[in-house]
């Protein structure tokens, strides 16, 4: 879950960064402000992992901000002046939304943050420790493709390998990173990161295609 905050001097465009922000489940935004020093006085006691910042705002300016959040906090402008963009690329800003806002562009800038966030996470990642055989092996929960129920056994399918144990898909889902996996089948759970493409009953994973249940189907979307 990605946690947010909105600044911007026009009362209007906050109620649609909120809009946009209630359609995306990974998303979670804590405050809108139209003045930006009561907004820098609840991060500094509150920080969230993203702000969308209007640039053009009386008094103190977007510009101002973002220079303060550098290296702190990712930042998306999100103004009506395309002229900003040189500048809002020097602040290592994420990404420059243009009023009016399209969904898919805010959708779009949401998931750069999302990915990142994930890459910087994969070298922290714990092992996940399973049972083969006699031995114990510790597998990298981000090189788990997807994981496929046979019986009273689940094959765990990473980037190189395949591990057979004696498992069930429900207590494998429970030990591993919530929002990276799900399940869309009830033999079949996958990492989203490995997702390429997706159909209306079927996901293309790097190396099968993987069933969608139906029941599983408004999960997946919703997720996604």
């Amino acid at each position: 879950m990605l946690t947010c905050l909105a600044i911007d001097d026009e009362p209007i465009a906050l109620e649609i960064i909120q809009t946009f922000a209630e359609r995306i489940p990974f998303l979670e935004l804590k405050a809108t402000f139209t003045n930006p020093r009561k907004a820098m006085d609840f991060l500094r006691s509150k920080p969230v992992d993203l702000v969308f910042l209007d640039v053009n705002m009386p008094v103190f300016n977007g510009l101002e901000v973002a220079e303060i959040l550098r290296k702190q906090t990712a930042v998306i402008f999100t103004t009506a002046y395309p002229e900003y963009a040189l500048k809002g690329y020097e602040l290592e800003v994420v990404d420059y939304l243009l009023k009016p806002i399209a969904f898919d562009r805010f959708l779009q800038a949401t998931q750069k943050i999302r990915a990142r966030n994930r890459s910087s996470s994969v070298v922290a990642s714990t092992p996940l420790f399973v049972k083969d055989g006699y031995e114990w092996v510790g597998i990298q929960p981000h090189l788990i493709q997807y994981l496929e129920s046979a019986d009273n056994y689940v094959k765990i399918c990473q980037v190189h390998q395949t591990i057979l144990i004696r498992s069930s898909l429900p207590e494998l889902l429970h030990l591993l990173p919530a929002g990276d996996f799900v399940r869309v089948h009830r033999s079949f759970v996958v990492n989203i990161q490995y997702i390429q493409r997706m159909g209306r009953s079927e996901i293309q994973m790097a190396s099968r295609q993987i069933p969608i249940g139906v029941s599983y189907r408004a999960q997946v979307e919703a997720l996604l």
